[in-house]
């Protein structure tokens, strides 16, 4: 297990790039397998997880050409399905969070997929009611395979479109539902669908290669089902969440940084979610720039009432940002209430916080208030483990705040999420050694 030896304390200058989104990364590379023609893809993030994804479908029996770094052709012409179907394969699908997202195509594509249930962070229960209940309304069936410990999801005479309430705004069953949508007999009407920048980006790749979906950017998606579908060009937006973590960088260190690149129209409330905890950034073209304050001010309602930040589906605040926000506020002037309603186990990484030095009250697993430092009182270094990418890039920031040397260990957790991130950031003038 490797580890970051943190020197905390230092101020950082000059700029840097977001890598490519993560999440619809993990998307658009399982939408390859919905045909046998090349489809091309730039800014692919290097990542632990989008790179066990691509071993995956090399596994399968997809050609992966590496162009340059983060450019890949991809050529699903001749799947192996007979490995789709061994213990192995479904061992290593459960392993990986993102390869849920393989089950959509292949059983549209194929009649046949395995739907095992889903690893990556500790942050409590994912469902999975959503992806399958979603297949069963076009019509697969499905047991569970004691023996793979997976739901094995058939359709033989393939899936036929149907009409669809999603009990939740999932992102990843939208994405997976929409998928397999496209090569279903008939039309398909999603309501209550995620609206994502994500499930908007995939959306739009489906279309270049054939797909006729509408309502795209909207909660209701209709898609209208296709024999085939052909190769396409794709670029992947910046990481919205390295977006949002790089403003969190600027403020907790007191550092002037300009973050470039960022699809500044495509970030949301993010923006102003920081704004509300007394970060001013500014819009410069297509980058933002975080100037050194020596004060950040919590806003409060216009009632006088504390403040809250709460993530909320799109065009809410991503709940990936929450633990990056809620170490940021450790060293605000004010109070806030973090509200965290989709993940029972995303905060209980604060008793790290707390042992650092931060005043933070943990109310249930959902919400914490933090009350801040005002930079009057740095936190204390400390050693710490990473239990999830997200609380892993928060613990980061905590120690590049904190005086003295703090050590981080688990940082797979981080790199499944962020590439290379301490050289990126040793560039801006960290002192990040990995161990």
């Amino acid at each position: 297990m490797s580890s970051f030896i943190i020197e905390g304390g230092r101020k950082l200058s000059g700029s840097i790039t977001p890598q490519g989104a993560k999440n619809e990364a993990l998307e658009v590379l399982s939408a390859v397998l919905l045909t046998a023609e090349p489809v091309r893809m730039s800014n692919v993030p290097e990542i632990l997880d989008t790179l066990n994804l691509i071993d995956l479908l090399k596994g399968m029996g997809v050609e992966v050409t590496r162009h340059a770094k983060g450019d890949y052709t991809f050529k699903a012409a001749d799947i192996d399905l007979e490995y789709i179907r061994s213990q192995e394969f479904v061992k290593k699908c459960a392993a990986l969070r993102g390869s849920v997202m393989i089950s959509g195509p292949l059983l549209a594509r194929y009649g046949e997929a395995y739907f095992p249930k889903p690893g990556g962070d500790k942050i409590g229960r994912r469902r999975i009611d959503t992806h399958i209940e979603g297949f069963v309304k076009l019509g697969a069936s499905y047991v569970y395979d004691s023996a793979v410990k997976a739901y094995h999801l058939t359709a033989p005479k393939g899936l036929t479109g149907s009409y669809m309430l999603l009990d939740e705004a999932s992102v990843t069953g939208t994405a997976n539902i929409v998928m397999a949508a496209t090569l279903a007999h008939g039309t398909t009407t999603i309501y209550n669908a995620a609206c994502e920048p994500y499930v908007q980006q995939l959306s739009k790749m489906l279309v270049a290669m054939g797909a006729h979906i509408e309502g795209i950017g909207s909660n209701l998606i209709t898609v209208k089902g296709v024999e085939k579908l052909g190769g396409a060009a794709h670029v992947i937006l910046p990481d919205m969440i390295e977006v949002g973590s790089f403003i969190g960088l600027a403020a907790i260190t007191r550092s002037s940084l300009t973050i470039k690149n960022v699809h500044y129209d495509e970030l949301g409330i993010i923006p102003e979610s920081f704004r509300r905890l007394g970060v001013k950034l500014e819009q410069r073209g297509d980058d933002i720039y975080i100037p050194a304050q020596e004060s950040y001010v919590i806003d409060s309602f216009i009632d006088g009432s504390i403040m809250t930040i709460a993530d909320a589906p799109w065009p809410g605040l991503t709940p990936d940002l929450l633990s990056v926000m809620l170490v940021v506020a450790t060293q605000c002037k004010g109070s806030v209430l973090i509200h965290q309603k989709m993940f029972e186990s995303r905060l209980f990484f604060t008793d790290k916080l707390i042992d650092m030095g931060a005043q933070i009250i943990l109310c249930d697993p959902h919400r914490a208030v933090v009350i801040g430092h005002d930079h009057n009182f740095s936190l204390r270094a400390g050693r710490m483990t990473s239990p999830d990418i997200r609380a892993g890039i928060a613990m980061l920031l905590a120690a590049l705040s904190a005086k003295g040397t703090s050590e981080i260990e688990n940082i797979e957790q981080i790199d499944r999420g962020y590439e290379a991130i301490d050289e990126r950031l040793n560039a801006l003038g960290a002192n990040i050694k990995r161990k």
